[in-house]
């Protein structure tokens, strides 16, 4: 599947931020389990998958965004929330369960990536639900052709997995390759079977 050619990220903006600009987190349910968002007030700040359990989401999100305060979907703090964090959780559990859904329009914070990291998310962002590519296109994609390797390390870096869906890039000859989220390469499998079935491409894949 070939990709267009992406030169910058699309539609997000990277702002800078200060260390000290309180951050939020919350839990919530969805068909694949408890996820976990983490934001600022401009910018989702990192996703989390479901973990073997709602300790270990937790302490997995907390472990990169140390100064996160909970902020639970049923406590009166979700008053608080931006608008953008309310739309985050419905499209993220709708998505998971069954209804696709565009998730490229959610803010994310890219203040201290470096530039190559950036292309490659949004090149992954500029991938429907239910469309694939390879590493290799993705790397001829960003203009970096050769650069495989170096893609696959930037989407095993990527804090936002779904919203940023590195689980469509594939490794060459329909393998699935490798997938850093809780679930590994099994929960890189369900997320694809789920997004082609939302599109009745059943067959398509594996």
């Amino acid at each position: 599947m070939q990709i267009e050619t992406v030169q910058a990220p699309l539609t997000t903006t990277a702002i800078a931020t200060s260390m000290t600009i309180p951050q939020h987190y919350t839990l919530f349910d969805t068909a694949f389990g408890h996820c976990a968002l983490a934001w600022h007030a401009h910018a989702l700040t990192a996703v989390r998958l479901p973990d073997q359990s709602d300790a270990l989401t937790r302490a997995n999100l907390l472990a990169r965004q140390r100064d996160a305060v909970q902020s639970p979907e049923d406590g009166p703090e979700a008053a608080a929330w931006p608008a953008f964090v309310t739309t985050a959780v419905q499209l993220i559990r709708a998505h998971l369960g069954g209804q696709p859904h565009d998730l490229r329009d959610l803010p994310l914070e890219f203040s201290g990536m470096q530039p190559f990291e950036t292309r490659v998310y949004a090149a992954a962002r500029a991938l429907d639900p239910g469309q694939t590519c390879t590493y290799g296109e993705m790397a001829n994609a960003i203009g970096e052709p050769g650069a495989m390797r170096a893609v696959g390390q930037a989407l095993g870096h990527n804090p936002w997995p779904l919203v940023v869906p590195c689980h469509r890039v594939l490794a060459a000859g329909g393998r699935l390759g490798g997938f850093s989220a809780p679930g590994g390469s099994e929960t890189k499998r369900r997320l694809l079977v789920l997004e082609m079935g939302m599109f009745h491409r059943e067959g398509e894949l594996f």
